[in-house]
């Protein structure tokens, strides 16, 4: 099976090699931001021409969008520009025009409706104070040394890794894999270099294909497994309040910049900043790890994987409780689970998002009309089951995949069309398919053949 993966390693730059890294970003960022004003300039000539009634065939001609052809006016005016130009590699004004074309196309989708989800602004111009310096290479000469602990880059020569790449060598060596770009960017006051890799993987098949688990992600724990398996949430950023607060106290109290009156910040200032950075890239470094781990260990065990379709960009609308959802990481974990499902050889079922898995009993059936966040124990007033809240909810998670077929893959979104008001007490919300078993005391309703976690 072919995959495109990435590997990504830190870099102990020289002060040489670091400027010369922040002059390639800067060459990228200038591009973007000298074809962002052009193309606003025609877009606002043009737009004026018609309000002077001015035919279309005598307006002012239209620049384009795509890569192609912002790269083509790029190099007519580049040396007006940046006459300086020439010590920098190509790929570096590259980086930036990629990223306009995207950020232009991404734009135009969304307007005219191609592009779901929510709406897409304008590009805006790149800051060296706010953007994150990076350049990405995909051409030239891009290898490893020898000692598998450096790696050669266009322009910015050899560089030294914090780490051996001896498994990605060892790949690349012999011809099961091949590297697509490089990307070198600077984060939390670190660099690192993101090697996208297109490499020929083994088939693999979960150590338990035929199982089925629900995953119910909350706040009070990170997930919540309809085995019956609370993950823990291990609350990063929670921990990280005190040291951050304080370096957010010291950082007041010195001198900032001031572009009203052209102040420049102090040392100590920029000082204290680079530790604020540090802090907060420390506690998402501890969050990504954490939830690579629970999703790793997902894919590689369990055959069918179920997890809920939730709006968590409406949901950090909560005033209470956003800052605890972002540090849990929701989307994420659905994002890693996407691709880890199908590499090892399994299959993702998500349920809709307007599927009552916390107000229906995974016993009977059974759905309450309402049933408030506070209430952490259901009880069912049918049957009289009692279980955890989360634990019912992962329970029936786990039941929607009797619904789905049995292909290697990631599956389509479960309960689509679902009624968006909750039924009645006593409707039932999973029905019972012919040639369906009932597995265990939990009424859990799984396709013949198949075993619950």
């Amino acid at each position: 099976m072919r995959v495109v993966q990435a590997y990504r390693f830190a870099l102990d730059l020289t002060p040489s090699q670091e400027r010369a890294s922040l002059m390639s970003a800067g060459a990228g960022r200038l591009a973007h931001n000298e074809m962002l004003a052009r193309v606003k300039a025609v877009m606002d000539q043009r737009a004026a021409e018609h309000t002077y009634g001015v035919p279309d065939e005598a307006l002012t001609p239209a620049q384009g969008w795509s890569l192609a052809a912002l790269r083509r006016t790029w190099n007519q005016i580049k040396g007006d520009v940046a006459p300086w130009w020439a010590e920098c590699s190509k790929e570096a004004f590259n980086t930036g025009l990629d990223s306009l074309a995207r950020g232009l196309k991404n734009w135009t989708d969304s307007r005219t409706g191609k592009r779901g989800g929510r709406k897409v602004g304008f590009p805006r111009f790149k800051s060296r104070h706010r953007s994150t310096p990076t350049v990405r290479f995909t051409t030239g000469a891009i290898r490893f040394a020898p000692d598998r602990k450096h790696v050669v880059l266009p322009r910015l020569g050899r560089l030294k890794l914090h780490e051996s790449a001896r498994k990605l060598a060892r790949r690349i060596e012999a011809g099961t894999a091949r590297i697509l770009s490089a990307t070198v960017c600077r984060r939390g006051g670190r660099w690192f270099v993101s090697f996208t890799v297109d490499l020929e993987s083994p088939d693999r098949t979960p150590l338990r294909p035929r199982s089925v688990i629900g995953v119910d992600v909350g706040i009070t724990h990170l997930a919540v497994l309809s085995a019956g398996e609370p993950v823990p949430n291990p609350r990063h950023l929670d921990r990280a309040q005190q040291r951050l607060r304080a370096l957010g106290r010291a950082l007041a109290r010195k001198q900032g910049p001031d572009r009203r009156i052209g102040r420049a910040p102090s040392k100590r200032w920029q000082r204290y900043r680079g530790r604020m950075g540090a802090a907060h890239a420390r506690v998402a470094n501890l969050r990504r790890d954490g939830l690579h781990k629970l999703t790793t260990r997902l894919a590689r065990v369990y055959g069918t994987v179920v997890v809920e379709d939730l709006n968590v960009a409406g949901m950090l609308g909560h005033r209470r409780l956003a800052r605890h959802i972002a540090d849990a990481g929701f989307g994420e974990l659905r994002r890693q689970l996407d691709y880890k499902v199908v590499w090892n050889g399994g299959r993702l079922v998500v349920a809709d998002r307007w599927y009552p898995s916390s107000k229906t009993c995974s016993a009977c059936g059974a759905v309450k009309a309402k049933l408030p966040l506070a209430e952490r124990i259901y009880r069912c007033a049918s049957c009289g089951l009692v279980l955890d809240r989360d634990v019912n909810a992962a329970r029936n998670l786990a039941a929607l995949a009797a619904n789905e077929s049995h292909t290697a893959g990631s599956g389509p979104v479960a309960g689509r069309g679902a009624i968006r008001k909750t039924p009645n007490m006593g409707q039932e919300a999973v029905k019972r398919q012919p040639g369906a078993t009932t597995v265990g005391q939990t009424g859990t309703v799984l396709p013949q053949g198949m075993t619950a976690a």
